[in-house]
C-alpha cells in the first residue's frame, strides 16, 4: 500500500508541476485553447492517443467486449490504430489544419458556423458538444474510480471526486500546453504499463499458450455444446463485432475533443511524423488492452447485477486483484494516465466551446472579406484575458455535471460512451469530413446532419434502447454521410466565391 500510495501521489505532483510551470503560456485564448498553435509532432501524436484510450477503454469496453467477443476482441484495437489513428490523420490531419488556420477556427462549431458561413450552426453545434460530452467524461469517472476502488480500497465515491478536483487543478493552470506535456508523460506509462500488466496477468493463468488453450475449450453461450468460438479468428459474433470497431475507430473522426489536436500542431512535417507515432501508440495500447480483456472469461463469472445482467465493468478489475501490489500500483498509474489526459481533453474542450461559440460569438471576417472597424489592442486584451477566465469557470461547472452523474451512473461505461460518441460522431462526422474535401456541401445539409445524430440517438434512448447504444451510434455515424450527399445535392448551394476563397488554403 505504501509504494502504492506513493508512486500515486508522485504522479499527481508531477502532473500539477506541468500546469503551474505552463501557466504563463495560458494566459490568451489560443494559448489556452490551443497551445498557440505551435505543439510538436510527439506531443500532439501522444495527445491523440491518450485522449482518445482511457479507463473507458481499459475497464469497460476491454472487459464487455472481451467477454463477449473473445480473443477476436483484439481487432477493436488493430481497427482503432488503423482507422482511428493511422486514416484519421491521413484523411483529417493536413486538410483541419489548413483550413482552420485559414479561416481562424479554434473549434468544430466555429468551423462549421464560418465554414457554413452559419452562427446558427455554430451555436448548435456547441450545445450539442457540451450535452453529449457530459456522459462520455461521466463513463470515465466511472472506469478510473472502479479500478481506484479495488488497487487502494477507498470507497468510490470519494475516488470519484478526487480524481474530478485533481484533473480541474492542472487543466485551469495550464490550459492545452499543459494537457499536451502532461500527456505525453502519461503516454510513456500507458505504453510501458500495458505490456507489463499483459505479461503479469497471461502469467497466472500459465503463460500464453496455456491461456489460449484455455479460451479454446470455453463452450459458447449460445450453444454449450461448441467449444472454440471465443478463441476463433471472428468470434461468435462478427457482426457485432463489427458494429464495435465502426464505433470506436469511425468516431474519432467526428470528436471535437480529438479532431481539435489537428488545429494545434506545428505544420505539415508535423503532421507526417505524427501520423506513424499515434499509429504504433494505439497499436500497442488499443490492441493490448483488448487482448488482455478477451481473457476475461478465465477469471470466473462477473458479479451479476440486481438487475440480473452482468457486471461487466468489474471482469477487468477481477482480473488483477491477485497481482502483486507492485504491478496493482503500475495498474493504478496506467488508468489513471489514460484517464486524466482524456478527461483534461474532454472538459478543455467542453468549455473552450461554450466560451468562445456560444457566450463569445466574435463576428470574423472571411476569406476575402474586408473587417470593418478595429478593436483597440488594450480593450482586445481584456477580452481575451476574460474569455480565458470564462472557460476556466465552465470548466468547474462542466466536470461538476459529469461528477453528479458519475456519483450514480446511469448505465455500464460501454454504453456511456455509445450514447455520447454516436450522438457526436453522427452530427458532426460527415459535414465536417465532407467539409474539408466536397466544395458541394451545402449549409441545410448540415443542419440535416445534425438533426439525424442526435434524432437517432435521443429517440433510441426514449424508446428504452431497442438498438444497443452501440450499434445504434455505428448507424449514426455511417448514416451521415448519405444524409449529407443527398440534402446537398436537393439544396441552394453556398456562395460560390465564398467556397473558393475557403479552399484557397489547399493551393
Amino acid at each position: 500500500m505504501i509504494i502504492k500510495i506513493l508512486l500515486t501521489i508522485i504522479f499527481l505532483a508531477v502532473m500539477v508541476g506541468v500546469g503551474l510551470y505552463s501557466r504563463k503560456q495560458a494566459s490568451s485564448v489560443d494559448g489556452f485553447v490551443l497551445g498557440g498553435r505551435a505543439v510538436g509532432p510527439w506531443l500532439t501524436a501522444f495527445a491523440y492517443g491518450t485522449s482518445y484510450f482511457s479507463a473507458v477503454v481499459f475497464v469497460g469496453y476491454a472487459g464487455q467486449f472481451g467477454w463477449k467477443y473473445g480473443l477476436s476482441s483484439t481487432w477493436i484495437g488493430v481497427g482503432n490504430a488503423v482507422i482511428g489513428s493511422l486514416l484519421a490523420w491521413l484523411f483529417l490531419g493536413r486538410r483541419t489544419k489548413l483550413m482552420t488556420q485559414h479561416i481562424e477556427s479554434r473549434t468544430m462549431p466555429d468551423f462549421f458556423g464560418t465554414r457554413f458561413s452559419s452562427q446558427g450552426l455554430r451555436v448548435v453545434a456547441s450545445v450539442i458538444a457540451f450535452v453529449f460530452l457530459i456522459p462520455y467524461t461521466a463513463g470515465v469517472y466511472k472506469g478510473i474510480s472502479t479500478l481506484f476502488e479495488m488497487g487502494f480500497g477507498i470507497p468510490y465515491e470519494y475516488c470519484v471526486i478526487i480524481m474530478a478536483i485533481l484533473t480541474a487543478v492542472y487543466v485551469i493552470l495550464g490550459g492545452y500546453k499543459a494537457t499536451a506535456m502532461n500527456d505525453f508523460i502519461q503516454g510513456i506509462i500507458m505504453l510501458f504499463g500495458i505490456v507489463i500488466v499483459i505479461a503479469a496477468v497471461l502469467n497466472t493463468q500459465g503463460g500464453l499458450t496455456a491461456a489460449f488453450d484455455k479460451m479454446a475449450a470455453l463452450p459458447s453461450d449460445a450453444d454449450a455444446s461448441v467449444n472454440g468460438g471465443f478463441a476463433s479468428l471472428f468470434g461468435p459474433d462478427p457482426w457485432g463485432l463489427l458494429g464495435v470497431v465502426i464505433l470506436t475507430s469511425l468516431g474519432t473522426w467526428g470528436l471535437p475533443q480529438m479532431v481539435g489536436k489537428f488545429y494545434s500542431i506545428t505544420d505539415e512535417s508535423a503532421i507526417r511524423r505524427g501520423t506513424v507515432i499515434s499509429t504504433v501508440f494505439a497499436f500497442i495500447v488499443a490492441g493490448g488492452c483488448y487482448f488482455l480483456g478477451g481473457f476475461g472469461r478465465l477469471f470466473g463469472m462477473s458479479p451479476v447485477l440486481p438487475s440480473g445482467k452482468l457486471a461487466f465493468d468489474s471482469i477487468v478489475p477481477s482480473m488483477l486483484v491477485t497481482l502483486p501490489d507492485v504491478i496493482i500500483a503500475l495498474v493504478v498509474l496506467l488508468v489513471l494516465s489514460a484517464s486524466m489526459s482524456t478527461l483534461a481533453s474532454l472538459v478543455l474542450t467542453s468549455s473552450s466551446t461554450m466560451t468562445l461559440d456560444l457566450i463569445y460569438r466574435d463576428k470574423k471576417s472571411l476569406p476575402g472579406e474586408v473587417q470593418e472597424g478595429s478593436i483597440d489592442d488594450e480593450v482586445s486584451e481584456k477580452v481575451e484575458r476574460r474569455k480565458v477566465v470564462i472557460m476556466r469557470v465552465l470548466i468547474v461547472f462542466f466536470i461538476t455535471i459529469s461528477l453528479m452523474i458519475a456519483l450514480n451512473p446511469p448505465t455500464f461505461i460501454a454504453q456511456l460512451m455509445g450514447i455520447s460518441w454516436g450522438a457526436l460522431a453522427g452530427a458532426f462526422l460527415a459535414p465536417f469530413m465532407l467539409g474539408l474535401y466536397w466544395r458541394g456541401v451545402t449549409t441545410a445539409s448540415v443542419w440535416a446532419c445534425f438533426v439525424w445524430g442526435v434524432g437517432i440517438t435521443v429517440v433510441n434512448m426514449m424508446l428504452g434502447n431497442p438498438i444497443n447504444p452501440i450499434n445504434c451510434g455505428a448507424i449514426a455515424m455511417v448514416g451521415g454521410f448519405p444524409v449529407v450527399w443527398l440534402v446537398s445535392l436537393l439544396t441552394p448551394k453556398m456562395n460560390r466565391n465564398l467556397v473558393n476563397s475557403i479552399f484557397e488554403c489547399y493551393k
